[in-house]
């Protein structure tokens, strides 16, 4: 949510920052309404003035047994509360409306995003080479059902298309690639682990950012009034809701695994296929709560933490720094990371490192205290996969593949498996 009084002192530079996302849009009804529930409320004190003030004559009137002005007054007084009334209700609908204007707005990019479309995004760097192969590269779903790895059409039995299914070494592989990468996270970098409950209530994803305005993204449990868990940034967004940090706690860093669900409603193409584009997946989450002047520096060593996966598994691929048009909608600032897929040609993304600033803490109502005392302060959040494991998966097989079809594992995947190479099975 953003900062009410920062639109208010400066809705000209705030519009225009925010147009850098979406040209459409506007403050005119926010303002509008801020203007009203401001003069509301200003009636109301005065309404609650006079009320007080006529009391207390009231009072005095029964001391001096002046009845007959007594009543006078309270008829007046009876009328002002009629009135107040009518005026507290204007203003409970007005604040609402307010409050769905401002959890509409999206948040503001930082001033290093670049404006433009997503075809604009800026390529930071890349790592690595794309491997070179001669013969043509298989797409990982041919891969994965020569070697046995997946079974879609049995996955597709049971929850219809794009849920896949792990099966014997496939299976292996992805419990392999999330335990090593959490223990990664945890002994490396030094998050704490975390494993949350992978349904959440409406506030939940309010504070995330999730709604009000993408509900028909997420699978809603109605009897419940639950939804199920899209990203743990979703989750983890919401620890320390209604709390006070001391500034010495943070950096607070917390590593999550869970499943993630997404309708992902509509058409993509050639992303439908396999593992691209799917209902659900796995993923470890990169997590932290830490103070304004530390969350860029921050956002920069939770990409290194990304990356380190990659590099780990030598798997080639490059950094891109997302325009406002293609940030997220809580995120003020994006960096992703995209690992190459030659059995398709393309760069796709398998990690989105943000940081939201305060505006997921706004929601939430997490604040901290600064060590030399003072108000406390919100405090900024920042968000990253750390990986997703279908994309990764997927790159694993397509950039390790082998003219026979079989696939040479990472060497940190094969200490795990304790196989180096993956064959089709022989009967």
């Amino acid at each position: 949510m953003l900062d009410l009084r920062r639109i208010r002192s400066n809705p000209e530079e705030v519009l225009a920052r925010l147009r850098r996302r979406n040209p459409e849009i506007s403050l005119a009804r926010l303002l509008s309404l801020d203007e009203e529930r401001r003069r509301l409320q200003q009636e109301i004190d005065e309404i609650r003035r006079k009320q007080n003030e006529g009391s207390e004559r009231v009072a005095q009137l029964s001391r001096e047994q002046k009845n007959e002005e007594k009543e006078r007054l309270l008829g007046e007084l009876k009328a002002l509360a009629e009135r107040r009334k009518e005026m507290e209700e204007r203003l409970s609908r007005v604040e609402a409306e307010l409050e769905a204007e401002l959890l509409s707005l999206p948040n503001i990019p930082h001033d290093s995003v670049p404006v433009g479309t997503k075809e604009e995004k800026v390529v930071l760097r890349t790592w690595g080479e794309p491997p070179k192969f001669d013969f043509p590269p298989q797409h990982h779903v041919a891969l994965a059902q020569r070697l046995g790895l997946l079974d879609l059409e049995r996955a597709a039995k049971i929850a219809g298309s794009r849920f896949p299914m792990y099966v014997g070494e496939g299976a292996r592989l992805e419990f392999a690639l999330l335990h090593w990468m959490l223990e990664l996270h945890v002994r490396e970098h030094g998050y704490t682990p975390v494993l949350p409950p992978i349904l959440a209530n409406r506030r939940s994803f309010l504070v995330s950012g999730q709604l009000p305005k993408f509900a028909e993204e997420l699978y809603f449990c109605r009897d419940d009034e639950l939804y199920l868990n899209p990203t743990a940034e979703s989750l983890l967004a919401n620890l320390h809701n209604d709390e006070i940090l001391e500034e010495e706690r943070l950096p607070l860093k917390y590593v999550a695994y869970t499943p993630c669900f997404r309708r992902e409603a509509g058409s993509y193409g050639e992303e439908q296929r396999g593992l691209i584009r799917v209902h659900q997946f796995n993923k470890i989450e990169l997590f932290w709560y830490t103070t304004p002047e530390a969350s860029y520096p921050a956002l920069e060593e939770l990409v290194r933490h990304a990356e380190r996966v990659l590099q780990l598994l030598g798997l080639h691929y490059r950094v891109t720094l997302l325009p406002a048009s293609d940030l997220a909608f809580q995120s003020a600032k994006t960096i992703d990371l995209e690992v190459w897929l030659p059995g398709q040609g393309a760069y796709y993304e398998v990690s989105s490192c943000s940081n939201c600033e305060d505006f997921q803490a706004r929601r939430g109502n997490v604040r901290y205290r600064p060590k030399g005392g003072g108000k406390p302060q919100y405090v900024h959040t920042l968000n990253g996969s750390g990986l997703a494991t279908s994309r990764l998966f997927a790159a694993i097989l397509e950039q390790n593949q082998r003219k026979d079809g079989s696939v040479v594992l990472p060497r940190v995947l094969a200490e795990l498996l304790d196989r180096e190479v993956l064959r089709e099975a022989t009967s």
